[in-house]
Order: C-alpha cells, then structure tokens, then sequence
C-alpha cells in the first residue's frame, strides 16, 4: 500500500543512515585528513586535483553501471537485494579507511572510490522504491522527507565526530588523527545500524520476473535495458530531462564534494570549515522541508529553477570569497537550496517515468547524474591547475589570491546557466503522456 507511515519513515531512514558518509566522509573529514595526513607535504592545488580524479574515477564506474543494474533489479525484483550489496561494500570501505596509515594517500584513494560507488550504487536502488512507498499527491513531500533526514541524520553523527576531533580528551581518544579515523569507523556502524528498517519494512513491488534467479535476471535486464534503449524515441521529455539534470546537477554535486577542498586550498582554518559544514547540514534540514512546499506553491520544475539560480549566484560570489565569514555565508545559502534542488529532481523525475521500470530509469537518472560528477570534479581541478600560475588580482580593496582556485570554481557557473536552458525546453504533463504510450 502507498503512502504508508511507517513505509515513508522506514524508507526515509535510509537517507539518515547513509548520509552519515556523505557529510562525515565525503563532504568533511576524508577531504581534510587527505591533504593533512594521507597527502601531506603536497602542494595544496595538486592535492585537490586528486581528489576531483578521485571522485571522478568513482562517478564513472557507477555511471556506467547504473542503467544496466537497473535493469537487472526491475526483471529479477532485486531492488532491496543490490541495495544491500551496495550499501555492504560501501560500510566495509568506509570502515577500512581506519586502517590506512599516513603518507598512503594512493590506498586512500583506492578505498574511497570503492565506498562511493557503494554509496552512490545503493542511492541507484533506494531512489527507485520511491514510487513503492509515495503515491504522486505525495511523492514530493517523502522525497523531500528523505532528504531532510539526511541532513538532520547525517548532521548529528557528523557534529559527534567534530567534537572527538576537536576534543579528543573527552573520549579518551589520543589526538585529533586518531579521532578522524574512529570516525570512519562510527559511519560505517551507523550506516549498517539505520539501514534495518528499509530491509525490514519496505515492501517491493512484484513487476516481470518474480523470484527469478540471478542469472535469468541479469539476461532479462539486459534485453530490457537494449529495448528501453530503442523506446528512448518515445521519452523526449526524459531525454530532455536527464539532459538537464545532467549539467545542473553537475554543479551541485561538484560543490558538495569539492567545497572543503576548496576552502582547504584558500587555507582556511579546518575547524572553520567543519563549522561550515555542520551549518550546511542543519540549515539543509529546514530548507528540503521548505522546499517542498514551494515546489507545492509554485510547481516542481518552477522550483528547480529558483535552485538552479540560487546556485549561480552561491557560485559567483564563491570566486570572490576571501574571509572565512563568506564560507559561513554561503554554507547558509548552499544549506537553503542543497537537499530541495535534488528532492524536487527526483520526485519531478519520477513522475514521467513508467512506474514498473522506476528501477531501470532511475539507472539512466543516476548514470546522468554520475556522469555529471565525472566531469565537474575533473573540470575543476583541471581548470585549477591550467590556470595554477594566474596572479593575484587587485578588485578596489579586496585582494583575490589563490587564483588557480577561483577560476576553477567560476567555471561550474557554465553548469548551471547550460541546465537551466535545458530545463526550460521540459514539457512535464507531454512526459505523463508519453508515459501511458509504455503502460
């Protein structure tokens, strides 16, 4: 039965447990200890170069496994099943990166790719039970919901984890490299832990192939994945879609991995930039909340454009940022826009796509998505690094130094001006009706 409680709350559980790796692991620490302890004495710009190939390397392998899996989980009603391989390798990983010594930074790259494609991986599945749990009266408030918990979720675990940093004496932990790597080790056990209820409660729906073995499942996707392909004629409006949400999100997901990164190469203080980050977190629980009521006021894909504007505006004045104050503000702005920008995506998505093959779509939506992080990490640090030598530059008082970096960071401004012009050519109720066409 759709809109069930405790189906939407135990589905929105997921998002609590797993974002405890993208704000501690992704977003926080692993950026921080990368270029203060695995890849110390390397100079700052080639430092955040690898990491943007690190995440990079990560976006790719899944997007090129997404559509495939997709179509795989739809045919042998495996949704759950690959959502609980993906999100096993990305604990143990995450778990791993405890382990890895100082100067390794090659292993911790190396453990980092494989915890975000589990991470990444899993989100390919738990997307597609949304349709599962949210009718379409619904489906933006849960997404939104999911989100939400995220944030709150993923924002306590990590606001514990900056205490054991900051104050390691209180857990009677040595010092503050240590305390980063037990760390690891609280992500992994709290995304196992608050993992349960989705297995537990939610229920998948029975389409194509019921309790189909692996094997007739993996041949049954991929013929359904070659005939989606020769239908894709008939989905302009996804096409058109995806396309969009190709470049838009792009920005946005550059900026979630990149933005301590980049705070680290301007050399602002670290403490600073875990305040920033816990801002980001709960400023984004209200603000996916408020979100969804605007996407209820004014439409979904009007709201996506008040993000995507919001997001060129945090970008721009990102070029010009100098204090630490203006990390701070712009951690409020991300923070308002972050969570409702994806919610909104997801849940507009997965009104004109055919429910029975919510699985094999949201694979080509997360292949987009992924393939946007290809290509936003790398361009930042490529752009970073052609342009290392730039001078500082002189604007009335203010002095911008650290150039390389800046223009990196202009130059997912292009981004997100290429998918809003994308999104304006989206026909949403011409996509419900292209939809039937597959019913």
């Amino acid at each position: 039965m759709l809109d069930q409680k405790k189906s939407i709350w135990s589905w929105a559980m997921y998002d609590w447990a797993n974002s405890a790796f993208a704000t501690t692991v992704m977003a926080g620490f692993f950026p921080i200890f990368f270029s203060s302890y695995w890849s110390a004495n390397i100079a700052n710009v080639d430092t955040t170069a690898r990491l943007g190939f690190a995440n990079s390397i990560a976006s790719l392998i899944v997007a090129l496994l997404a559509p495939f899996l997709g179509a795989i989980a739809d045919k042998g009603t495996a949704k759950k099943k690959f959502l609980f391989t993906f999100a096993f390798i990305g604990i143990v990983m995450t778990g791993s990166l405890f382990m890895v010594h100082q100067g390794q930074w090659q292993i911790a790259a190396f453990m980092y790719v494989i915890a975000t494609i589990g991470f990444s991986g899993g989100n390919i599945f738990y997307d597609s039970l949304l349709p599962a749990v949210a009718s379409e009266k619904k489906i933006d408030h849960v997404s939104s919901l999911g989100f939400a918990m995220g944030y709150i979720g993923g924002g306590l675990l990590f606001l514990i984890n900056v205490v054991m940093y900051l104050k390691p004496e209180l857990f009677g932990i040595t010092d503050g490299s240590t305390a980063v790597r037990i760390a690891f080790l609280t992500v992994a056990l709290w995304w196992a832990l608050f993992s349960i209820p989705i297995f537990l409660v939610v229920k998948e729906p029975h389409y194509g192939l019921r309790d189909a073995n692996i094997w007739r499942a993996v041949r049954a996707g991929w013929l359904q994945l070659v005939n989606t392909f020769k239908e894709i004629r008939h989905l302009k409006v996804v096409g058109m879609f995806l396309l969009a949400y190709w470049f838009y999100i792009d920005g946005v997901d550059t900026i979630i991995r990149m933005a301590v990164a980049i705070g680290t190469a301007m050399e602002f203080p670290a403490a600073s930039l875990i305040v920033a980050l816990l801002i980001v977190q709960f400023v984004a629980f209200g603000g996916s909340l408020l979100y969804s009521l605007l996407a209820k006021k004014i439409g979904a894909k009007e709201s996506l454009y008040v993000g995507i504007a919001a997001y060129s505006v945090i970008t721009l004045i990102g070029f010009f940022m100098n204090q630490v104050w203006h990390f701070y503000a712009l951690a409020v702005a991300v923070g308002l826009f972050q969570g409702g920008i994806q919610a909104i995506s997801r849940s507009l998505y997965a009104r004109i796509i055919p429910v029975n093959k919510a699985a094999e779509f949201y694979g080509f939506f997360n292949l987009l998505g992924k393939f946007a992080a290809v290509i936003g990490p790398a361009m930042m640090g490529a752009v970073s690094l052609l342009a290392r030598n730039a001078s500082s530059v002189m604007i009335g008082s203010l002095e911008l130094k650290n150039m390389g970096i800046r223009y990196g960071v202009l130059s997912v401004l292009l981004l997100f001006i290429v998918g809003g012009i994308l999104l304006s050519k989206v026909d949403i109720e011409e996509g419900k009706e292209q939809v039937k066409y597959l019913k």
